[in-house]
C-alpha cells in the first residue's frame, strides 16, 4: 500500500451502502469522499493526489458506464472499481471495456474489496511515478543540442562511435565528446541507462 494518504471516492445512490463502504475504508486508514450520484462526483472534480473510484454500475441519472465514459472523455487517469448486482456481469464486462480495472458482485467480502482498492492505488502510484520519470527525461532531452541529439539517436540505435562519426561527417573524437556531454546531461551512468530512457520516452518506437 502506498505510504501517501489516499482518497477513495465512493459513488452510489444507496446511502446505507455508501456509509458502510466509507466505514470499511476508513478502518483501513483510507480517506473517503462519498457521492450520491455520478453527477455529484463530476461536480467535485478535479481529483488530486493518490485516488481511486468505487462506483455502482446501476444508478439513476448517469450510470456507472456513463461515468466511465465521462472520465475517459475528460482524460482523467484514475482507477475505477465497479460494483454490480446479481446478473449484471455483462454490464461489468462493458465497464471494463471502458476502463474499469475490476468489478465486484454484491454481496462481496470486505477483504476482497480492500484488496481491490489497494491494488488500484498501487497501480495509480506506479503510473504517477512513470509519468514523473518520463517528464524528467523529456526535460533532459530538451537540454541537448541538435548534434547531441543526433549522437544520442545513433547510440540508442546500437551504432559504434566510428559509424556515427561517418554518418554525421565528424571525427570519432568529436563523437566521443558529444557522447560524454549528452551522458552527463541525461544523467546516464551507462549506455543501458540511456537506452532505458529512450524506451520510456518512445525514441525506440515503443513505450
Amino acid at each position: 500500500m502506498p505510504s501517501e494518504t489516499a482518497i477513495v471516492h465512493v459513488i452510489d445512490d444507496d446511502e446505507a451502502l455508501r456509509d458502510s463502504l466509507a466505514f470499511l475504508l476508513r478502518t483501513a486508514d483510507l480517506e473517503v469522499m462519498s457521492h450520491a450520484s455520478a453527477a455529484a462526483f463530476l461536480d467535485a472534480l478535479p481529483l488530486t493526489g493518490l485516488t481511486c473510484i468505487i462506483t455502482d454500475v446501476r444508478m439513476p441519472g448517469l450510470s456507472g458506464i456513463d461515468l466511465l465514459r465521462r472520465v475517459r472523455e475528460l482524460g482523467i487517469e484514475v482507477p475505477v472499481i465497479v460494483i454490480t448486482g446479481h446478473g449484471d456481469v455483462p454490464l461489468a464486462v462493458e465497464a471494463m471495456r471502458f476502463g474499469a480495472i475490476d468489478f465486484l458482485e454484491k454481496p462481496f467480502d470486505d477483504e476482497i474489496l480492500l484488496q481491490s482498492v489497494r491494488a488500484a492505488l498501487r497501480q495509480q502510484a506506479g503510473a504517477a511515478r512513470r509519468q514523473s520519470e518520463r517528464a524528467e527525461i523529456e526535460n533532459r532531452l530538451a537540454a541537448l543540442s541538435p548534434r547531441e541529439r543526433d549522437v544520442l539517436g545513433g547510440l540508442v540505435a546500437g551504432r559504434a562511435n566510428k559509424q556515427i562519426a561517418f554518418e554525421l561527417g565528424i571525427s570519432p573524437r568529436t563523437v566521443e565528446i558529444y557522447r560524454a556531454n549528452l551522458m552527463d546531461k541525461m544523467q546516464a551512468g551507462s549506455l543501458s541507462d540511456l537506452v532505458r530512457m529512450a524506451l520510456i520516452v518512445g525514441l525506440l518506437g515503443r513505450e
